[in-house]
């Protein structure tokens, strides 16, 4: 089991990563960050909203499926938000430089992480 720190250290070996985050969705705080280019901050609490909304909307469809992950692309940039199945309220926050991620190997990198996250 590794802690935030080195977990964080280990998703930002993901070649064209800029900047990753733990985030506690209850609160919207931000535990753990590494990286730069983005207010991780700001990021972590505008995110949780977006956290929020799917898992409302998803109970709302009777959808009884866990996300694995919520992917947002933008023009130079993919950003993803995984939620840890075993530490609920909290979701792991990544965001890749389009030009240099593989995004299929972000995704698996970063759900490896999530395993292994002791918090």
């Amino acid at each position: 089991m590794a802690n935030i720190q080195d977990s964080l250290a280990n998703i930002m070996t993901i070649d064209g990563c800029a900047a990753c985050a733990l985030v506690d969705s209850n609160s919207g705080l931000v535990l753990g960050k590494a990286g730069s280019g983005i207010d991780l901050d700001l990021a972590g609490a505008g995110n949780t909203e977006v956290v929020r909304a799917k898992m409302k909307t998803m109970k709302s469809l009777k959808l009884n499926e866990g996300i694995e992950d919520i992917l947002i692309t933008l023009g130079s940039q993919y950003h993803i938000i995984r939620p840890m199945k075993n530490k609920e309220g909290l979701f792991l926050y990544v965001v890749l430089l389009k030009d240099r991620a593989n995004l299929a190997l972000a995704r698996m990198k970063t759900a490896d992480v999530e395993k292994d996250l002791a918090v």
